[in-house]
């Protein structure tokens, strides 16, 4: 007996979408303004580089989350769908263009991300910085959120990223402390952790985002948020890993929305401020909220 079309039908469902997964293609007049925006002023997203399910959702909507400091991160974490290598872009009139960008959007709260520029002496903090300031300049009621990466430790870098004026300072932890090696190779989970007190410490609004689907089990995510209570977080995101190809992390589980909402209870219980739990959350999913 033959069980090798058995084999290939039990794959072939493991590695199916479940139904609440599904997303429409992006379309619609605000998708296309949004989209004309970031071409003519040659900005990048995290929509595009992440391969973001929500980006129909947030660009019909006519917001965005911009992405500076270039396309190309110099880490090689498994997850992600952002091209890896030695950045050449340094764009000190990138700030300017975002800003107007912005403004020209109407956007109400801005939300701001980067790739890792390990390269950089001040891991980008001066385009981070002018990018903020710039932005609240040309948009004073515009709130903004800005997505910052790990800084190695440069302490005095973190400060200048997150001394602009914004209200939301956000860095993910993306996963718990037994998968760090496996997901985010150059990261590291307590330096991630301090890097999140530092930013309470300075007085600014924190948020995290964890990733599910990778293999953790949900003792290590309650662990995950003590540690993260521990430490200061106000806002915390949860959401299902989706592999950009092949070549990236295996998706080892489906999450399904009742687990999300039990995350979501568990995770008010502790004390955070807020919780955005579900299949389809990202870190700026619904980013005007967490003000």
């Amino acid at each position: 007996m033959i069980e090798l079309p058995i084999i290939e039908a039990q794959t072939e469902r493991k590695n199916k979408k479940p139904d609440w997964l599904r997303v429409k293609l992006p379309t619609g007049p605000e998708y296309a303004s949004v989209r004309k925006i970031v071409d003519e002023n040659k900005l990048h997203t995290i929509c595009e580089s992440g391969n973001c399910p929500n980006m129909g959702e947030c660009w019909g909507a006519g917001t965005a989350t911009f992405m500076i400091l270039g396309n190309v991160c110099t880490r090689s974490c498994t997850f992600c769908a952002v091209a890896t290598g030695k950045p050449t872009e340094y764009d000190l009139d990138e700030p300017r263009r975002v800003a107007e960008a912005i403004k020209v959007m109407k956007v109400k709260h801005a939300v701001i991300t980067s790739v890792n520029r390990d390269e950089l002496a001040d891991r980008g903090a001066e385009v981070w910085y002018q990018t903020v300031v710039q932005t609240k300049e040309l948009s004073p009621e515009t709130t903004m959120e800005t997505l910052i990466p790990d800084v190695k430790g440069n302490w005095d870098a973190l400060i200048r990223m997150i001394e602009g004026g914004q209200e939301v300072v956000s860095h993910n932890m993306e996963t718990v402390k037994r998968l760090y090696r496996m997901v985010r190779p150059q990261a590291k989970y307590e330096r991630s952790l301090e890097e999140i007190k530092r930013i309470k410490d300075f007085g600014k609004r924190t948020k995290s985002g964890i990733m599910l689907g990778v293999g953790e089990t949900k003792e290590e995510v309650f662990e995950a948020m003590d540690d993260l209570i521990a430490n200061g977080l106000d806002v915390l995101t949860l959401g299902q890993y989706l592999q950009p190809t092949k070549l990236h992390l295996e998706i080892k589980e489906f999450i399904h929305p009742e687990t999300f909402a039990m995350y979501k209870e568990e995770g008010l219980k502790r004390g955070f401020k807020y919780v955005e739990s579900g299949p389809l959350v990202r870190s700026s999913y619904h980013a005007e909220k967490h003000i």
